[in-house]
């Protein structure tokens, strides 16, 4: 397993060693002594979620708040996403600010978003199948958000060449400046 910080450096792209041949690959998607000593974190896992989206779809961008903050180690195992992750810790010096990678079933990438930062994606293929592993069980009563769009965040969504399709609840998410934070 190889874990590559991005531009804020506690976000990184985990890649696993895959085996190919033939009849197609194999590879570890997860081992938590790997996944600690490539990220030099002491997380553990508690939950697996999955969701299938549609072109276009747009979930997040999503968080929770302490004390049930959650890291997320996120992938895709059919079709094709861009997955963002913004930083909220008010005391950060990359607060504000987001990163980005592009998540395939090919390109076999993972991303780990730890607790402090909100998250996203959009679907990029016909349909994609996302699976995300939490460092915290869902917590209604911590569960906050971002506006998808907000111009002083800037996320450069990809022009799919059609409006994304949201829920209710993302389109009405507030802007970071009027959201509850990391250290507020």
């Amino acid at each position: 397993m190889k874990a590559t910080p991005t531009a804020i450096p506690e976000v990184m792209v985990i890649e696993p060693k895959v085996f190919g041949d033939a009849r197609g690959f194999f590879y570890e998607s997860f081992n938590q002594a790997a996944f600690n000593a490539a990220t030099g974190s002491a997380f553990e896992f508690v939950q697996d979620n999955h969701s299938r989206s549609y072109r276009g779809g747009l979930r997040g961008l999503h968080y929770q708040l302490p004390p049930h903050a959650q890291g997320k180690l996120v992938r895709v195992v059919r079709g094709a996403v861009w997955d963002v992750a913004v930083d909220i810790r008010q005391n950060s010096a990359t607060f504000g600010q987001w990163v980005g990678q592009e998540l395939t079933e090919d390109n076999h990438k993972q991303f780990w978003i730890p607790p402090g930062f909100a998250h996203g994606f959009v679907v990029l293929s016909e349909s994609a199948d996302f699976l995300y592993k939490t460092t915290n069980y869902y917590a209604p009563q911590s569960d906050r958000g971002l506006l998808w769009n907000d111009p002083d965040i800037g996320i450069a969504w990809p022009d799919l060449g059609m409006e994304f399709l949201l829920s209710d609840k993302d389109q009405k998410q507030p802007l970071l400046r009027n959201a509850e934070v990391f250290g507020a």
